[in-house]
């Protein structure tokens, strides 16, 4: 690798889960306090950070390709660009990368992209770097200060996850289950208000994991967390993801009754209704002490909006296993959900197991799954109609004076004001909604844009 002159633009391309989206947005600071600005839309940047994803199937392939993109493209415009590795892949493969892509510069793990901008100027003087070290939670402690962040944000709270799901590469790539702490933690989220936050997202592997010591010294766990952020004033709302049936506890419970910020709305994967599979799985919780649980928060919050995880075609699943999940469905009534395929990750013990579903039957299982779950959503979008509620307004819409936000129960809404009037982003206004599709509502505006 020749020594090229520094960046000037960059360019974050994040794939997969929210903690990646928290993750790309603060390599993207640390860039932008070094001078280097976002590539506006359209032009090729100087510097390139593919920020990985390491879940779903053939995602080192997925890498390659835009590695030899990104190549391409760049020797189509007379600048071939740095280019970055950074997140799960590069974590499990990075020697690999390596090895296979000349043209990557740099890889660095989740847990290292603190030390990008060094790696950088090695890069730069024509030194190729890789970072796959797991330290603690160093890296929070180096990332610059939260500047301008969008109406809704993400707050990463706990890293890793000690549950070892056979088929999940996180352990492996993330670590073990690491709590930031509780002051730092109340610090950033004041920190993201003032830079324009009404919404705060907590993240984690396995968020309701999360546990720390409050300003006194008493310990609290994510209830006790969220009970010290709803006090921030102008904080209007707080969200978290993703959950363990495992770690929900009768604090974490009690908040969703008691807390008017958290809103009415729960991620909580299951991946299977067939108690033998998720056995299999190793996952702690069975079909009826999932629902159990469920029932839990509903009592507390009776309008709770439920979201949840599929696996289908696990390895040994049979039809019988299958239609059980598709029985746990119709019990729960989702408001929204994501399921997948099974995809083989190598290094976990699902890999290797007897009796794979062939990809045949794991697409039609696939599309009888997802044909429910989009029917359950349509069906609570519907169940929404004539509902007044306040909406978080996060972008304009394509149509002139039109706006797009979110409900409480995490709903697409667009609307536009009778009035003719305007609203501002960041605004959480009145809204009643009418017109539902599988994926969003439409909504009339009621009433002014609140203080």
């Amino acid at each position: 690798m020749k020594p090229t002159t520094s960046p000037k633009t960059y360019r974050v391309k994040s794939f997969g889960c929210q903690m990646n989206v928290y993750d790309g947005e603060r390599m993207a600071e640390m860039l932008a306090e070094r001078g280097i600005t976002q590539a506006p839309e359209g032009e090729e940047a100087d510097l390139v950070v593919l920020n990985t994803c390491h879940i779903r199937e053939k995602a080192a392939e997925k890498v390659y390709s835009d590695i030899g993109r990104l190549t391409k493209a760049g020797r189509a415009a007379g600048k071939e660009p740095l280019i970055a590795v950074a997140g799960c892949v590069a974590q499990a493969e990075g020697e690999e990368i390596m090895a296979r892509a000349p043209a990557v510069s740099m890889v660095v793990g989740p847990q290292a992209y603190h030390r990008l901008p060094e790696m950088l100027d090695r890069a730069v003087k024509g030194e190729r770097a890789t970072d796959t070290d797991m330290p603690a939670i160093a890296k929070f402690a180096a990332l610059p200060e939260r500047r301008r962040v969008a109406p809704a944000a993400f707050l990463t709270v706990q890293e890793g996850c000690d549950k070892f799901c056979t088929y999940c590469v996180v352990p492996y790539t993330r670590g073990a289950e690491i709590s930031r702490p509780f002051a730092d933690l109340v610090e950033e989220a004041k920190r993201l208000v003032d830079a324009g936050a009404k919404e705060i997202t907590l993240l984690g592997q396995n968020v309701s994991a999360w546990s720390g010591e409050d300003e006194k010294g008493h310990r609290q766990g994510l209830d006790g967390l969220i009970r010290r952020l709803a006090t921030i004033s102008d904080l209007r709302r707080i969200r978290y993801t993703t959950s363990h049936p495992a770690d929900m506890d009768e604090g974490l419970i009690a908040a969703h009754g008691e807390v008017d910020k958290l809103m009415p709305f729960l991620h909580l994967p299951v991946q299977s209704g067939s108690d033998r599979v998720l056995k299999a799985m190793n996952r702690s919780h069975t079909a009826d002490s999932y629902l159990k649980l469920l029932d839990r928060f509903r009592a507390a919050r009776p309008d709770i909006a439920l979201s949840g995880d599929f696996i289908v075609g696990f390895p040994g699943e049979t039809e019988a296993e299958f239609e059980e999940t598709l029985a746990l469905v119709d019990t729960v009534g989702y408001a929204q959900a994501f399921s997948f395929k099974y995809s083989p990750r190598p290094g976990t013990p699902a890999a290797t197991m007897a009796d794979q579903i062939p990809p045949e039957a794991m697409d039609e299982r696939l599309q009888r799954l997802q044909s429910a779950l989009n029917r359950d959503q349509l069906a609570f979008n519907r169940a929404s109609e004539g509902r007044t509620c306040q909406v978080l307004v996060e972008r304009k819409g394509k149509l002139p004076g039109q706006w797009l936000g979110k409900s409480p129960w995490l709903q697409s809404v667009w609307f536009a004001r009778e009035d003719g009037g305007d609203c501002a982003i960041g605004d959480l206004v009145e809204v009643t909604l009418g017109e539902a599709g599988p994926n969003s509502l439409a909504g009339t505006l009621r009433e002014d844009v609140e203080a």
